[in-house]
């Protein structure tokens, strides 16, 4: 932490990235940096939407990174934590997506907004998280339309993958929708001319994805529904066959019962042509049956 002393004295500011550390390496970290060492302590506990949180010395933000995965056609969503004062940046990334390298990458080439301080690091990460959403958004985009296809065309397995691609949907939208709020109010607070015109670009991004995640949850709902009819189409299909087809069969099975009982005294018992006449009769019901289902379309 030496160079975080020295930065102080040459009135610059150090930037710590702590990528998933340890309890020791955190513990040194808050210990670094009292008296701001309670609010840094909430480094260790998970948050469910990216926020930000100013207090007299202290900014906390969370912001949530998303990754489309082709193979198994998942949204991987990440987390990274900052925590800004006046001299000092603390990022803390989870997971595999953090662009906080890049990030650098970008600052050191821009020493004016370098220069700006701790928040131009915010600024510029949170681009970066923004622009990594649209990726995410394609894939997402591809997924739904081979769904669309799968329905129509009768897939087996579909009805899972609607499931499955909602839930993802639902996942990336709790990562997104409460973004635009996060940058509205840095865009208010934002007082030099160039670095505001950044943010509304960055804000008009946001909003855009967020609406197209929306509409995402809107189309997957319109299709599950319609999976649904044309699923409970099929089965009336299938009951009204099975229907059709038991009172066809039910005819002569009833008839032949009847003959079969023993009872002395019956209709044509004792007639030459009793036998045939009989099973006439149920071949000719079940005909008639037939295609009278077979007219209405339940055959």
């Amino acid at each position: 932490m030496g160079t975080y002393r020295a930065c102080r004295e040459r009135n610059g500011f150090a930037w710590v990235d702590l990528h998933e550390p340890s309890a020791g390496e955190f513990a040194s970290v808050v210990r670094e940096f009292e008296p701001n060492h309670l609010a840094l302590a909430d480094a260790n506990r998970p948050h469910q939407r990216p926020k930000i949180e100013r207090s007299d010395d202290l900014t906390f933000a969370v912001l949530k990174t998303a990754r489309y995965l082709e193979e198994p056609e998942a949204v991987e969503i990440g987390e990274i934590r900052l925590f800004i004062g006046a001299d000092f940046v603390v990022t803390v990334p989870l997971g595999d997506t953090s662009p906080v390298r890049e990030v650098r990458r970008i600052l050191e080439a821009e020493p004016d907004r370098l220069r700006r301080g701790p928040d131009a690091v915010l600024h510029v990460l949170l681009g970066r998280v923004v622009e990594g959403y649209a990726p995410v958004v394609e894939g997402l985009e591809n997924d739904i339309e081979e769904i669309e296809d799968e329905v129509f065309g009768g897939h087996p397995g579909v009805s899972r993958r609607i499931y499955e691609l909602y839930r993802e949907v639902i996942q990336f939208q709790r990562a997104t929708k409460p973004l635009g709020g996060v940058v509205e109010g840095l865009v208010l607070e934002e007082t030099d001319r160039e670095e505001g015109r950044r943010l509304r670009n960055l804000e008009g991004q946001t909003l855009r994805v967020a609406e197209q995640v929306e509409d995402f949850r809107e189309l997957l709902t319109s299709i599950l529904s319609v999976n649904l009819t044309l699923i409970g189409i099929d089965q009336n299909d299938q009951t009204k066959k099975i229907s059709a087809w038991a009172a066809v069969l039910i005819v002569p099975t009833l008839i032949a019962g009847i003959y079969g009982m023993n009872f002395e005294y019956m209709p044509e018992l004792y007639w030459p042509l009793g036998y045939p006449f009989a099973l006439s009769l149920m071949v000719l019901i079940a005909l008639f049956l037939y295609r009278a289902f077979k007219r209405s379309g339940w055959l």
